[in-house]
């Protein structure tokens, strides 16, 4: 079968099922597995690549407005490869091509590819989401040990959390200008992990969120895994964080835990390494209880100097 995947997510979930040889393309995002950039790319994005954070939203706004998608097909690229089966997602309107595109392209490719989108909220909805891709791929067998597999290791963070006594509050941050609080399957990850997410809701879309409301919330931790952005990309935008009212009065600051988190590997992909984003999440809120698995990167907790005030946190 020759397979095109339109979301980084969904490429993650194909080589997770062993179908990496039959995977022909891939987005412009795709970067993991790492032999898949080599791949050729069948998508392009709309967005600046020097586009500040606060011109990225101000642009996905606008996109919202008109239902269309930052990103689009490279339909020539597609037609070349000649897929059997396209695998999307209709979760998020910006952050893939359009389903309607999609669509379109399809009908007009020779022998009508299977397409199929994926729309997980939760956990247990990316867990289904690889059972649809293993029934698409016609390997349907295999998606019962991959899924167990996954499950075990969120099994056994669950039942070490079990032994905690004080969970903290916890604000998990995934955009910073303007502030966005968690959604979708990130505030499960923290309860999972032993903490309290004081504003995303599981399940929920994440939104823009005032400031005020984390002032309010005061956590005791603060993650911030940008959706789509790295590490070091996130750094750039620590000044703007830094610089919003009240910040360096909240408990999470004061006791220096604040976390850095890699968004656009872990948090924002709902595919198998979601369990790897709890893992790391819980070992950054708990380091006693959970150790870090060989090979995952530690959370990086925030000096006062990183956060964009050199020396040590006012008074």
């Amino acid at each position: 079968m020759r397979i095109v995947s339109l979301l980084p997510s969904t490429t993650e979930i194909v080589c997770e099922l062993g179908l990496g040889d039959d995977l022909v393309g891939v987005t412009h995002e795709c970067d993991f597995p790492p032999f898949v950039k080599s791949l050729p790319r069948v998508t392009r994005t709309l967005i600046p690549h020097d586009a500040s954070s606060r011109e990225i939203d101000a642009l996905v706004r606008e996109r919202l407005k008109t239902q269309r998608a930052l990103y689009t097909l490279d339909r020539p690229v597609l037609e070349r490869l000649w897929p059997d089966l396209i695998v999307t997602q209709a979760l998020c309107d910006v952050c893939a091509v359009a389903e309607a595109e999609v669509t379109a392209a399809a009908c007009s490719l020779p022998g009508r590819p299977k397409v199929i989108n994926l729309e997980p909220m939760c956990l247990s909805e990316v867990f289904e989401s690889i059972g649809q891709v293993a029934h698409a791929a016609g390997v349907a067998d295999r998606a019962p040990r991959t899924i167990a597999s996954l499950h075990g290791r969120v099994e056994r963070v669950a039942q070490r959390t079990a032994s905690v006594s004080h969970r903290p509050r916890v604000v998990l941050l995934e955009w910073i200008d303007p502030p966005f609080c968690s959604g979708h399957w990130s505030p499960e990850l923290v309860r999972l992990a032993g903490g309290i997410e004081m504003i995303g809701r599981e399940g929920q879309p994440s939104r823009t969120t005032a400031w005020a409301e984390v002032v309010r919330a005061d956590p005791e931790v603060l993650v911030i895994a940008c959706c789509g952005f790295d590490t070091k990309r996130t750094r750039r935008d620590l000044s703007i964080l830094s610089g919003y009212p009240g910040f360096w009065e909240l408990s999470c600051v004061r006791s220096g835990r604040v976390y850095l988190m890699d968004g656009n590997a872990y948090f924002s992909r709902p595919g198998p390494r979601l369990v790897d984003s709890l893992e790391i999440l819980a070992h950054a809120l708990h380091p006693d209880v959970h150790p870090l698995p060989s090979g995952l990167p530690a959370a990086v907790r925030l000096e006062p100097s990183e956060l964009g005030l050199p020396g040590v946190v006012p008074a």
